[in-house]
């Protein structure tokens, strides 16, 4: 149906605006941040819930192995801004076949995977003390989830390549939605923990399959004798990317770690909490880089100056993060003891300054995104100065929450300003020979 709107200057077609809108760069930039949102706002939900059926202790064993899943996620999601730069070099310069390594990628990860298992299972033991878990099964199943992890990675990046942005964001959100329903019917038929925690493999593996037919799609015929990168060749390229997204998730999470040292146990509860509600901003910042990467890598490669692409995403995040803010100033704890209880509220004047530092973290990981799409590495020393003076400053500041918010909004400050610098004056001039990072 046509929706047609009158005005002075004739009618207008809003189905016809809604659709150039969604094919503009911000309309998809806008969609990926979108998908990003539903899926934290989906992780909440899974929170919530088995929380509340496995009770404090059994949800507590259900947070460490979700958190050594997280430690080996780094591989898979430095995996996905290699293989998103590849194929968009090799759109941009018109090679033949691009992508065409891909399915000897999916293979060997494929064989992998069935590889990790085999070795996890028979040391299940051990994996479980080293994390300190009784569910011993789940524990096995901690890098053999990071290993199917990695395979949709690789599959997003490629349509990332591809421009499939649509794809991608729709098996974000469908990854976040399976992984509740499996893990809720694996503990409905009696595995608990383990249950719980083995949902996430099975959405890994449910969207892998799914992801096969866009892919088939953009990809082809498999060519055997193809000159094709190397998965090996892709990893060994991925280092900057691994450490990179190393250093900003030690920036995102160190300050937590670091009150839960310094403060009381309530104190460092409701900053954990607090921490929680400022990092919304880091997702939004995580769903623009899946579409800021391959944008600004293909058009810095054909000479198009790319920096129209950064700093749109980053007039999202602004958008995003003024009534963010405008919130945790007026209704900070009341916000946080409707959410999360009245016992969790110490940090609400902490809350505004942490959502600052939190967006100009997120201001600084768009920045990096487009440094490697550019294939620079420089950042790397920026964001290690910085996590070095995070931890100084905040343990030399005690347990004040206020203080160590504004002192963690100091350093973001100058982390940001400085990777935003670096960004604004990288480009990649038509004809330059791209050298990964």
């Amino acid at each position: 149906m046509r929706v047609t709107v009158l005005s002075r200057r004739g009618s207008i077609d809003l189905r016809g605006l809604l659709a150039d809108l969604t094919r503009s760069d911000t309309g998809r930039a806008a969609g990926l941040g979108v998908a990003v949102i539903a899926v934290n706002a989906l992780a909440l939900v899974f929170t919530i819930i088995f929380a509340r059926i496995l009770g404090a202790s059994g949800y507590g064993s259900l947070a460490v192995l979700l958190s050594a899943f997280i430690i080996l996620m780094v591989p898979g999601s430095a995996l996905q801004i290699a293989a998103a730069r590849e194929v968009s070099h090799d759109l941009a310069a018109r090679r033949p076949n691009p992508g065409a390594g891909v399915h000897r990628w999916l293979r060997r990860l494929a064989i992998a995977t069935i590889v990790v298992a085999v070795v996890a299972i028979p040391v299940r033991s051990l994996l479980g003390a080293l994390i300190n878990v009784d569910e011993l099964w789940a524990a096995a199943g901690v890098p053999v989830t990071a290993v199917l992890w990695m395979i949709v990675c690789v599959e997003r990046g490629v349509l990332q390549g591809f421009q499939r942005y649509r794809a991608v964001a729709y098996s974000l959100v469908g990854e976040a939605t399976s992984r509740i329903l499996f893990a809720l019917l694996l503990v409905a038929v009696g595995l608990d923990v383990t249950g719980a925690f083995l949902g996430t493999a099975l959405s890994l593996v449910a969207v892998a399959l799914i992801l096969l037919r866009p892919l088939g799609r953009e990809l082809g015929p498999v060519h055997d004798r193809a000159k094709d990168v190397r998965l090996r060749d892709l990893l060994v390229g991925a280092w900057v990317p691994v450490v990179g997204l190393t250093l900003l998730l030690a920036l995102q999470e160190l300050h937590i770690i670091i009150v839960k040292h310094e403060a009381s146990d309530d104190a460092a509860g409701s900053y954990a909490v607090a921490a929680v509600a400022a990092k919304a901003i880091i997702w939004v910042a995580v769903g623009l880089g899946m579409y800021l990467l391959p944008e600004a890598a293909r058009r810095g490669r054909t000479g198009v100056d790319s920096r129209s692409v950064l700093l749109r995403t980053l007039g999202l995040i602004a958008g995003a993060a003024v009534p963010m803010f405008l919130i945790y100033v007026v209704a900070g704890k009341p916000l946080l003891g409707a959410v999360f209880g009245e016992d969790l509220t110490k940090a609400s004047d902490a809350l505004p300054w942490l959502g600052l530092a939190m967006t100009l973290l997120a201001c600084a990981y768009l920045s990096v995104q487009y440094l490697l799409a550019m294939g620079r590495a420089v950042f790397i020393w920026v964001l290690a100065a910085a996590v070095f003076v995070e931890v100084a400053v905040l343990i030399g500041i005690g347990a004040d929450l206020t203080a160590i918010a504004l002192a963690l909004l100091a350093v973001q400050i100058v982390c940001a300003g400085t990777t935003l610098t670096l960004a604004l004056r990288q480009r990649l001039p038509a004809g330059e020979a791209y050298v990964p990072a």
